[in-house]
């Protein structure tokens, strides 16, 4: 029988824990080699309905040229992904590194070459397993971690994304922006717990963002950087067994200093769980914020006057694998939702983003997924204009 590749595969390899498990280990000397990672990609065909303007929004619109569709060959939202890590025992210390590339799969036009490729993460860690782990460098931050690592996206599309529609972007959207905020790949300082009898709690500062303006002139007061950096903070509880599963809860907080020259804080929280039994799987997160905008931390959470708005979001998700053949078959819906500020006008500024996604996942071999998705995504303002664009994504994604 096959082996199946579960989503958990995916996310420990995207998240790339400190105590690295890549599917390749080299002794050296007093060091242990991981290496790992995976390639993948998808020929994606995205088709518009609509051609308004949403600003902020992420479902496709026709083109200037009225044409409504678009063929791209690219990665999905997990990038293909080489990473190196070392590890060794020093001092009584477990001391160790990860530094990972991320080259994308495709080019906007000919004579353009490669195009896309990161540099997501370069971070060291030090710690033991009585007092736990300090990690220092750039990596997936907290907030929103779990949320993405349950997505059953993660092995595929999910919607493509405005700056994707034409191929060239190293990934796509996954369900990033419908239904959670993304973590982003940032520079931190953070402390992780031992684990005591599967609860654990990570803690600590990250980069402080300035204001990414997905809304345009909608919303830009917040720019350049900031005096004091984020904090962050994640408790879970994990269990296994014929009823396994995971619960948690996050706090993400950044001190903003506004262009008016006065200061504000913006904060979320963020709980989820997901449940697994005989073959079922089941997923559900919310998150709730003010200042701290939709789709990723900072984006369009102010106003141009300056006023926090509010926003929150949710996804529910279901899959079932079928006994003997391995096969995956999972749906999920979500959609994020963002505020008017206080006093601040109607207008062509994101209301919410919603997506839903049908995807069948098949292990073909131990370390390689046949992957065909569907997804469905509508993008409202607040002046009642929508945007509702289809996808459609055959790949595959290969483990190592």
């Amino acid at each position: 029988m096959k082996t199946k590749l579960s989503l958990a595969v995916a996310a420990a390899l995207f998240a790339a824990a400190s105590s690295a498990n890549a599917g390749i280990s080299i002794p050296a000397g007093d060091w242990t080699v991981d290496i790992g990672g995976n390639v993948n990609a998808f020929y994606i065909y995205n088709n518009a309905d609509d051609s308004n303007t949403v600003s902020g929004g992420l479902a496709n619109a026709k083109q200037a040229n009225g044409n409504d569709s678009v063929s791209s060959i690219n990665t999905g939202l997990l990038p293909s992904w080489l990473g190196i890590g070392a590890k060794t025992r020093q001092n009584d210390l477990d001391v160790g590194f990860t530094i990972s590339f991320q080259p994308g799969a495709s080019s906007k036009s000919a004579l353009g070459g490669g195009s896309g490729s990161e540099f997501r993460q370069a971070f060291l860690t030090f710690g033991d397993a009585s007092w736990g782990t300090i990690k220092i460098g750039k990596d997936l931050g907290l907030f929103g971690s779990n949320a993405i690592l349950n997505d059953q996206t993660l092995l595929g599309v999910g919607a493509q994304g405005i700056v994707g529609a034409a191929g060239g972007t190293t990934t796509t959207l996954g369900r990033i922006g419908t239904g959670f905020l993304y973590a982003d790949f940032k520079g931190q300082i953070n402390y992780t717990s031992p684990n005591w009898n599967g609860f654990n709690f990570t803690a600590g500062i990250s980069q402080p963002w300035g204001a990414t303006n997905l809304a345009g002139g909608l919303s830009a007061a917040i720019t350049g950087g900031q005096e004091s950096p984020a904090f962050e903070a994640q408790v879970q509880y994990a269990w296994e067994g014929d009823f396994g599963g995971k619960v948690w809860g996050e706090y993400w907080r950044q001190n903003v200093t506004l262009n008016s020259g006065t200061d504000d804080d913006s904060d979320v929280f963020g709980i989820g769980a997901n449940f697994n039994v005989a073959g079922f799987g089941l997923t559900g997160y919310y998150y709730n914020g003010q200042g701290v905008g939709t789709t990723c931390l900072l984006c369009d959470g102010y106003s141009a006057a300056g006023k926090q708005r509010d926003s929150d979001g949710y996804y529910v998700q279901g899959s079932f694998t079928i006994p003997g053949v391995g096969t995956k078959l999972a749906a999920s819906w979500g959609e994020s939702k963002l505020d008017r500020a206080s006093g601040e006008a109607a207008s062509t500024l994101v209301d919410t983003n919603e997506m839903w996604t049908l995807g069948a996942y098949h292990p073909l071999t131990k370390h390689l997924n046949l992957v065909a998705e569907y997804s469905n995504v509508k993008a409202q303002s607040h002046l009642n204009k929508e945007n509702k664009s289809d996808s459609v994504s055959l790949g595959a994604i290969m483990f190592f």
